[in-house]
C-alpha cells in the first residue's frame, strides 16, 4: 500500500540531547577545545546539534520533542536506531550494541504518549538498527549489516504488513543509510562508492517500482533528510565545507528548498543527519 501522497509529511520530531559521554571517555583539551578520545569536539557537537534542531523546528515547522541527555547512554543522540515509524505504528528495535538497548525506555514512553501503536522487538535472535531501514513511501529496504540481521528484517516485515520488505547486503559502511537516503517521494540519493553502487543495483533488482537516483561523490553526503512542508519539498543535506565535491549535485533538485546542516562531530561516531531525529506524522493523513 503505497503512501507517496503523504510521504515526507511530518508533524513531530523526537530528538535526544548529546551527553558529555558522547566523547567516549575522559575529555582532553586540544587547542583550547574539549575533545573526547575519538577526537570529538563536544562544544562543536552541541553547536551543530543546536543548528540541526533549529532547522527542524523553525525551517520545517515541526513540533520538537527533546529527551534530555543521559550520560549513561553515550550514543543515545542516534534516536533513529531505536525506533522505526511508519504511519501510526512504531517498531521499537533491538539494537546490535547491548549497551544501547535500554535507550528504548524513554522513546517508548513518548511514542505511547503520542498514541502510536508500539510494537517491541523482543526476539533475542534479532538485531536491528533503524539506520539500516530505508522507507521509500512505497516499500522498505532493510540493510543486512554488522548491526542488523535477517531476523530483524523479518520482524520489520511482520510489523509493517502493508508494505513489501526487501533485504540489501551492506558492506564497507556501518548502515544502509550511511550511503543512501530519500531525496523525494521517488528519488534515492546514493553515494558513488563501489559498495553504494552494489547496494543500489540490488535495490533496483528487488523493486517493482522505478526510482530516480541522485548520485553524489561522497557516500556520507548521500544521507539527507527529506520533509514536505505544505506542498513544498525541503531537503536538509551536508554543507559545502564538509563535502565540496558533492554539494553542487543537490542544485539539480530545483523544486526543493535546500537547507545545509553540518554534522562533522556526530559523523565521527558513525552518525548522520537522519540518525539524530525520529520524524512522525501525527495527523496520519493515510
Amino acid at each position: 500500500m503505497a503512501c507517496t501522497s503523504t510521504f515526507g509529511k511530518y508533524t513531530h520530531a523526537i530528538v535526544r540531547a548529546i551527553p558529555s559521554s558522547f566523547g567516549g571517555g575522559p575529555e582532553a583539551t586540544v587547542d583550547g577545545q574539549k575533545e573526547g578520545p575519538d577526537g570529538i569536539d563536544l562544544a562543536k557537537a552541541h553547536r551543530q546539534y543546536g543548528v540541526y534542531t533549529g532547522i527542524l523546528r523553525q525551517k520545517l515547522g515541526l513540533q520538537l520533542i527533546e529527551i534530555p541527555a543521559d550520560e549513561a547512554f553515550p550514543e543515545s543522540v542516534f534516536v533513529e536506531d531505536i525506533v522505526v515509524v511508519q504511519g501510526d505504528t512504531a517498531l521499537v528495535t533491538r539494537p546490535w550494541a547491548p549497551n544501547r538497548r535500554k535507550e528504548t525506555a524513554a522513546l517508548k514512553k513518548i511514542l505511547e504518549e503520542l498514541k502510536l501503536r508500539v510494537v517491541e522487538m523482543t526476539d533475542e535472535n534479532a538485531t536491528l538498527d533503524g539506520s539500516d531501514v530505508l522507507f521509500t513511501g512505497r516499500e522498505f529496504f532493510v540493510g543486512i549489516s554488522k548491526r542488523t540481521n535477517h531476523r530483524g528484517a523479518e520482524i520489520v516485515a511482520d510489523t509493517f504488513k502493508d508494505f513489501a520488505v526487501s533485504t540489501v547486503p551492506v558492506s564497507g559502511a556501518l548502515h544502509l543509510k550511511s550511503f543512501c537516503s530519500m531525496g523525494g517521494p521517488d528519488t534515492i540519493v546514493i553515494g558513488s562508492g563501489e559498495d553504494s553502487r552494489k547496494a543500489m543495483k540490488t535495490m533496483g533488482q528487488l523493486t517493482d517500482y522505478h526510482y530516480d537516483t541522485l548520485t553524489v561523490q561522497n557516500d556520507a553526503a548521500a544521507n539527507c533528510l527529506f520533509v514536505r512542508v505544505g506542498q513544498k519539498n525541503h531537503l536538509v543535506h551536508c554543507t559545502a565545507e564538509e563535502y565540496p565535491d558533492s554539494i553542487q549535485v543537490f542544485q539539480k533538485l530545483s523544486d526543493h528548498t535546500l537547507l545545509q546542516a553540518a554534522f562533522t562531530e556526530v559523523a565521527k561516531k558513525g552518525g548522520a543527519l537522519t540518525t539524530c531525529s525520529l520524524l512522525i506524522n501525527k495527523k496520519l493523513d493515510l
